[in-house]
């Protein structure tokens, strides 16, 4: 199994936020997050049944964000720029349009300097359980109002809020509620198997 591949860029005293940009724009055939520490960390690509679950994903919040049109949908390759300055790619994002509008065009085009409403991580082959479940702890620390952290592998969700248990949901015989957060979406968890 390839996991992420850790950088330290302390020798280079780390990139700032724009010189980070550009290094991913120059290198736009690798995927790369930063921690909160400036540390860039190199993605391995997905599969192919996880690149299609997570098309599945995508498509059905996309699908009830068209049909509400309440906020913003992101895929994978999108990075957000967190309030404790980590750079972070979800598998799935929305953020309320009220918020999106807030930001200029600069910060709506590069790295959005925020954090989203709600974030989808789903676990591939080359993923740790552990590992995603804090990058989950992070989102939340981050202003995240719901997140998912789908494990097929395991058949079990498991539902992130600020200040709350997770909860697991141990059934992909369900569907899972965007709850107030995402009112009347519902993710059909029976299409990823």
């Amino acid at each position: 199994m390839r996991e992420a591949i850790v950088i330290s860029t302390r020798a280079i005293g780390g990139f700032s936020d724009d010189e980070f940009y550009h290094f991913c724009q120059d290198n736009r055939d690798l995927t790369f997050e930063r921690d909160a520490d400036g540390k860039v960390i190199l993605m391995p690509n997905t599969g192919g049944k996880t690149g299609d679950r997570n098309a599945e994903i995508t498509f059905q919040l996309r699908a009830w964000n068209k049909a509400h049109k309440l906020g913003v949908t992101f895929d994978s390759s999108t990075t957000f720029r967190l309030p404790n300055t980590a750079m972070r790619s979800p598998d799935a994002a929305w953020i309320a349009r009220e918020r999106w509008n807030k930001l200029t065009t600069k910060e709506q085009e590069q790295f959005p300097p925020l954090c989203p409403d709600f974030v989808i991580e789903l676990r591939s082959r080359t993923d740790s359980l552990a590992g995603l479940g804090k990058k989950m702890q992070e989102w939340m620390e981050n202003g995240c109002r719901l997140g998912w952290l789908i494990d097929v592998k395991g058949q079990a969700t498991h539902v992130y809020r600020p200040g709350r248990e997770v909860q697991k949901i141990a059934s992909f015989d369900v569907s899972l509620s965007g709850e107030e957060v995402l009112p009347g979406f519902t993710l059909d968890l029976r299409e990823l198997k």
